[in-house]
């Protein structure tokens, strides 16, 4: 009988760091996927290099559950084959394309834990292209892994709990935090109040961060409107409506975000349905309780199932492998199940009212300017998607993208997709839900040209 292909995790984040350490403690070798060149994910991410920082200065109320995840995974050793700076861009007849060291591979796997986290959503505001503009996950990455600032005098602006927390991290490490521009009103913020019961650690940390932002003198503005970037080649200042007055202030770097969008590519790749998602605005993939996806033997952790934060990640991962130690007719926990699963109900509702308190400026998508770039790396204005609209009565996202070029950039829609979907859904009137979502073809991300010239003639990993 032949020996079965190991589980792939792909992520190893802290979904997929707990699916890994499950799947080791049940006697299997799962094979660990992962862009970074260490574990921990965007939220606990390592430095590339050693720059005097501690755990504290990077992670400060998070640094516990940071460096107990860094040794745990660390602890796993070889009883896992761990892959990291290795890109995943296609998935296909049980088997992953991957490329690390610029060389592309084909591995097969028995079972695939889908842990791909997040990234930033945005919609595009005049300037956001200037230099010196990042992501609200750009500018933490700056500082956590480089261990540099975006600017000297920084604005941040958007929505989400990221907002609060990036701006609060940059103050912390002596960066003068000019600005908070949040776009919900302060009435939103009424909604924690139902959130204390739940989780009143972190309610009042967040309290304690916006308190200790204005206290240092940082400007936090509630319902910020019409944002715009200025400046001649670097940013200069961001403008913004506040009850009908314009503002500006003045600012060489801008971190910027509505919240967050789940990495869903792998999973369309793999088959796994999708279902429109009210809350995050967006299609995902489908699942149930336990993880599993609408495909046999493909299991869905973190947020890039459903935006739910770290504490939920880890849950979900540990659940995910639990499913397929069960999948497999292995020996599993059963009671420790159903305690995830509780845990992960209670994550659930905490994540549905912070939604309500950072909520998603849907208006701002009808007030786009003509000349605001929407796709970056196929150079489209917002005119432009908006002519194409009209011009071709387009209702649907991928005959938007098959029209305009929209999507089929460097990042596969990954940046613009969502704003493409805002924008298409305030132009015909229509629900978000209603113009559909783009479908992911491989590559997913950009691969090296070396190595595309010799896909065809790539062989299996020779390790499996």
């Amino acid at each position: 009988m032949a020996e079965r292909a190991p589980p792939l995790i792909l992520g190893a984040g802290p979904a997929g760091i707990r699916a890994a350490m499950t799947l080791v403690a049940a006697g299997l070798r799962p094979i660990v996927v992962d862009e970074s060149h260490a574990g921990g994910g965007q939220i606990y991410r390592q430095p590339l290099i050693a720059d005097g920082r501690g755990a504290k200065a990077r992670y400060d109320s998070e640094a516990a559950k940071a460096m107990r995840l860094h040794r745990d995974f660390a602890a796993l050793g070889t009883d896992i084959d761990y892959r990291p700076n290795t890109l995943l861009w296609n998935l296909r007849d049980g088997a992953a394309d991957i490329i690390s060291d610029g060389v592309s591979r084909r591995i097969s796997y028995d079972g695939l834990v889908l842990a791909t986290g997040a990234t930033d959503r945005v919609l595009p505001i005049p300037g956001w292209t200037l230099p010196g503009v990042f992501t609200l996950g750009g500018a933490q990455i700056a500082l956590k892994a480089q261990g540099c600032a975006i600017g000297k005098r920084v604005v941040f602006a958007g929505s989400g709990p990221l907002l609060y927390l990036v701006a609060w991290q940059y103050m912390k490490a002596g960066v003068e935090v000019a600005a908070v521009l949040d776009a919900a009103p302060l009435a939103a913020k009424l909604n924690l109040l139902r959130a204390l019961p739940l989780a009143p650690g972190i309610v009042l940390r967040g309290v304690r961060m916006a308190a200790e932002l204005t206290l240092r003198g940082t400007r936090v503005v509630f319902g910020a409107d019409r944002l715009s970037i200025e400046g001649e080649g670097r940013v200069a200042r961001i403008v913004y409506r506040d009850g009908g007055r314009e503002h500006a202030i003045a600012c060489d770097g801008v971190g910027y975000g509505l919240n967050l969008r789940s990495e869903t590519q792998a999973a369309d790749l793999a088959g796994c349905a999708f279902r429109f998602d009210p809350r995050d605005r967006a299609h995902l993939p489908v699942r149930d309780a336990s993880g599993r996806s609408s495909v046999a033997g493909v299991y869905l952790a973190g947020d890039g199932a459903r935006i739910a934060g770290a504490d939920a990640a880890e849950a979900a991962g540990e659940r995910a492998a639990l499913a397929l130690l069960q999948d497999r007719g292995l020996s599993h926990d059963s009671s420790r199940a159903a305690v995830l699963e509780r845990a992960l109900v209670k994550i659930d509702r905490l994540r549905d009212v912070l939604e309500a308190a950072f909520p998603y400026p849907s208006q701002w998508a009808p007030e786009i300017a003509d000349d605001t770039l929407l796709c970056r790396c196929e150079e489209i204005t917002t005119g432009e998607a908006l002519r194409a609209i009209r011009d071709f009565t387009l209702t649907e996202i991928n005959r938007l993208k098959a029209v305009t070029r929209i999507g089929m950039g460097r990042c596969q829609g990954r940046m613009c997709g969502a704003a493409a979907a805002e924008l298409l859904a305030a132009q015909t009137r229509r629900d978000i839900d209603a113009v559909g979502r783009l479908r992911a073809q491989a590559p997913i991300k950009p691969i090296p040209l070396a190595a595309g010239l010799s896909i065809d003639a790539r062989q299996h990993d020779p390790a499996h």
